[in-house]
């Protein structure tokens, strides 16, 4: 048997700039994840969890937390983007020129806008990506500028899980 290493993520050496990265995953928002985002961070705007009052609005629905929105895009970059993170550095220029509703469908992509190496830390390097968040019907819901340090090759914390012995 061959023991095959799973993905293992981008250091920073693998950016280059003008890269683009169509992130894999689609996510559905239901009504749960808005109402459970929406109670959980405290927010008090009626418009994400009162359908009643909703419905009065010009949306006509309840809208998704776009802070939830926002949570979403950049969780669907991590794949491609910052598996192999130190740290988030900022989100810059979020913008969120559409609506997102419950039953929408987000997708993302990101696009390397800029790389270099880290002035304090050898070990990693700064990499930053523009994002676009779209829904099923290609729709932009959410676009940011994301600034991160990545891990250089070689320089990661082990990530290997411990595997039991061998019972044969």
């Amino acid at each position: 048997m061959s023991v095959k290493p799973g993905w293992q993520g981008r250091f920073f050496e693998d950016f280059e700039v003008g890269d683009e990265y169509r992130h894999p995953l689609g996510r559905t928002v239901t009504q749960h994840d808005n109402i459970w985002f929406t109670l959980l961070t405290q927010n008090v705007a009626n418009v994400h969890f009162d359908a009643h009052y909703a419905a009065k609005t010009e949306f006509g629905k309840p809208l998704v937390n776009s802070c939830f929105t926002l949570a979403l895009v950049t969780g669907q970059s991590v794949i491609d983007v910052s598996y192999n993170v130190f740290a988030n550095l900022g989100w810059d220029e979020v913008r969120l020129p559409n609506p997102v509703f419950e039953g929408d469908t987000i997708y993302a992509r990101s696009t390397v806008i800029d790389k270099r190496a880290s002035k304090s830390r050898p070990n990693v390097g700064v990499v930053t990506v523009a994002t676009e968040g779209f829904n099923q019907d290609g729709v932009v819901v959410c676009t940011f500028k994301r600034a991160l340090l990545v891990y250089r090759r070689g320089m990661a914390p082990d990530r290997a899980p411990p595997v039991p012995p061998s019972t044969s």
